[in-house]
């Protein structure tokens, strides 16, 4: 079975219906009766399918197990085509169930060369060696009205920045409140939203759990608990420290990221107009959506690498 996984919004969806109309069945687990039949009986709702695409699987992650039992029934690759909003992998009962059966691809919202059109070869030209600077870079005003869009498709697709800001918002709303219930049980739900905003202030900065979880009165441990939660929904990245043993000094301390730049500067009500008065704040923003667009070239690219950072 093949799982593609990301931030919701990003086209899993509009993809996945495509190859729905090449004679696979659809269903979808944002339907209310399909999700009920799901989390009743997973073994007897897979139990006849075959070509099947199954969206938003995070919803009733039992039935990965009900899958997998079929595909080990009947191993014809291809069988079944997944979508998850939320890394239902993470619990390892799950991944280790699977191993061997599941092949995951990470789906992203628009990479900046999909919007152009062309196909991207920064990495492969950065690691070869042949790397040149473009005489069409994109700086100064057009580049911060780009950092601000982002890259989902219903947010670039909105004519004015107001609309855009309007849509990130609810998107963010949507996130804490409804997909983190899906796969968490959280004790203090009042306090996520909170945090989150507080992460967006200190995105791309080193992480310190306990004063983070201090402000808004909960301790290191929900802290990171909350950060581990955002990065199940893809909505945050955090990445790990480069180090050897001669640069261990240099320190050993996460940073997380938000993935796209678009509802970063919405959860810090970044504006255009803001951003011109204070260039301050793009520092930040910048080094998010530059992360961002490396790590959506990597899940493109025939390279296998690992991002870091060295403080």
């Amino acid at each position: 079975m093949v799982l593609i996984v990301g931030p919701r919004r990003a086209g899993k969806t509009t993809l996945v219906r495509k190859m729905g109309e090449a004679g696979r069945t659809y269903i979808t687990l944002d339907d209310q009766t399909a999700l009920a039949a799901a989390r009743s009986d997973p073994v007897g709702f897979v139990r006849g399918l075959d070509r099947a695409v199954v969206d938003e699987i995070q919803r009733a992650p039992d039935l990965l197990l009900a899958i997998k039992k079929t595909v080990d029934e009947d191993y014809r690759p291809g069988r079944f085509l997944l979508t998850g909003s939320a890394n239902v992998l993470a619990p390892p009962r799950v991944a280790d169930s699977l191993a061997g059966r599941i092949e995951t691809i990470l789906l992203l919202p628009l990479a900046r060369a999909e919007m152009r059109g062309g196909a991207p070869t920064f990495l492969e030209s950065l690691f070869g060696g042949t790397l040149r600077s473009r005489r069409d870079a994109i700086v100064g005003d057009d580049l911060v009205r780009l950092v601000l869009a982002g890259g989902f498709p219903e947010m670039i697709g909105r004519d004015s920045e107001r609309r855009r800001q309007d849509w990130a918002r609810s998107y963010l709303a949507s996130i804490v409140t409804r997909d983190l219930r899906d796969i968490a049980d959280i004790a203090k739900a009042t306090e996520l939203p909170k945090f989150t905003r507080l992460l967006a202030e200190q995105s791309g900065r080193l992480v310190n759990y306990a004063r983070r979880g201090e402000a808004i009165g909960i301790d290191h441990k929900t802290a990171r608990r909350y950060v581990g939660l955002l990065e199940q929904v893809f909505l945050v990245a955090t990445v790990q420290p480069w180090f050897t043993n001669a640069l261990k000094r240099i320190g050993k301390t996460p940073k997380p990221h938000f993935l796209d730049s678009g509802l970063l500067a919405a959860a810090r009500g970044l504006t255009f107009d803001r951003l011109k008065a204070d260039r301050g704040p793009f520092g930040a923003l910048l080094e998010s959506f530059v992360f961002a667009e490396v790590l959506k070239l990597m899940a493109a690219s025939d390279l296998r690498l690992t991002p870091y950072h060295t403080r």
